[in-house]
């Protein structure tokens, strides 16, 4: 009986195939293209190396993540846009206050902190329902609060007309304080006619914050405790117009914004001193003004000073690839 079961078995198997094939049926791995017509069309293969934003969005500062998201504020309404870096394609999350949202920073709470420019305040934004958290109020007189960045337990905020530092301490669980802490920038930094300070990150060693001066090209490390400053010895070198900055490592990508380029600075562990490595410019930059990186890439929006901002003037974001020190 064993050779029957056999040849039964066999022909179990053949005359369904043979059928199939006699139909024109597809082999199984390649029936899966062939999908129902409610199941979500297949993401773009790369990610795009370029991609608008709203007609007069006026775009300034970039933050990037949680997962490959970017948020982008508006100079002209303080509106905030989300944009999904797998396809380029995104909304306004967060309606402004008609004040500009300049310098982001996302953090693990699922919470966008907001520079708001000549607003003179900063804003806690919950990403998931666009809603205010919280509102500070940082100077009542002329200000611009420039750019932001979390390091330890606290928010930093630079103002670009007043040589001061703004903090917020965060609490247990990253709790928000009731109010700012105002700390004096002296030492090294002096403030001039022009902007000042602006660009702001952490040293390699998380032990002082690096800002940028735009108007004198200078790079300093200032305590974050105390607020005095002293001058990173770039061997010479200045940078220049410098805007929003971002450490990587050991290496600072310092945008200079109307010179259209990424300067590459090789820091020490402290960040006392450093030296341009290189510097990346593309064809495609139009006064670019901050940086947010994303798996091999840098991102950054193009902010068009040159151009006159009209409600038609249009804007989008660029991409580069990331290089090292």
């Amino acid at each position: 009986m064993r050779p029957t079961i056999r040849k039964t078995a066999f022909r179990a198997l053949i005359v369904p195939l043979a059928a199939a094939l006699l139909l024109g049926a597809q082999p199984a791995a390649q029936a899966t293209a062939h999908q129902p017509a409610h199941q979500p069309a297949r993401r773009p293969a790369h990610k795009p190396a370029a991609f608008p934003l709203p007609d007069g969005f006026q775009p300034e500062g970039i933050a990037i993540g949680p997962g490959p998201h970017a948020y982008f504020g508006s100079r002209a309404t303080g509106d905030v846009y989300q944009a999904d870096l797998r396809t380029g394609e995104g909304s306004v999350i967060s309606k402004g206050p008609g004040t500009p949202t300049l310098g982001l920073k996302t953090d693990g709470h699922g919470r966008l902190f907001a520079a708001g420019g000549t607003g003179g305040d900063a804003r806690v934004i919950d990403l998931r329902a666009g809603a205010v958290l919280k509102s500070y109020r940082l100077a009542t007189g002329a200000a611009f609060v420039n750019d932001v960045i979390l390091m330890g337990d606290a928010a930093y905020f630079t103002d670009s007309a007043n040589p001061v530092l703004y903090k917020l301490p965060l609490g247990r669980g990253g709790a928000l304080p009731a109010e700012a802490v105002t700390i004096p920038l002296t030492g090294a930094i002096q403030y001039a006619t022009g902007n000042n300070a602006n660009g702001i990150a952490p040293s390699p060693d998380r032990r002082s914050l690096l800002i940028v001066q735009s108007n004198t090209g200078k790079l300093f490390e200032a305590d974050p405790a105390t607020g005095v400053t002293t001058e990173v010895d770039l061997g010479g070198e200045t940078l220049t117009n410098g805007d929003g900055l971002l450490l990587s490592g050991r290496t600072l990508y310092a945008v200079q914004n109307r010179l259209n380029t990424i300067a590459v600075v090789a820091l020490s562990r402290d960040g006392s001193s450093g030296r341009i490595v290189s510097r990346i410019t593309d064809p495609r930059f139009d006064v670019p003004t901050t940086v947010a990186a994303f798996g091999d890439r840098l991102y950054l929006p193009n902010a068009r000073f040159t151009t006159p901002p009209t409600p038609e003037t249009t804007y989008g974001v660029v991409a580069v690839q990331r290089v090292s020190s």
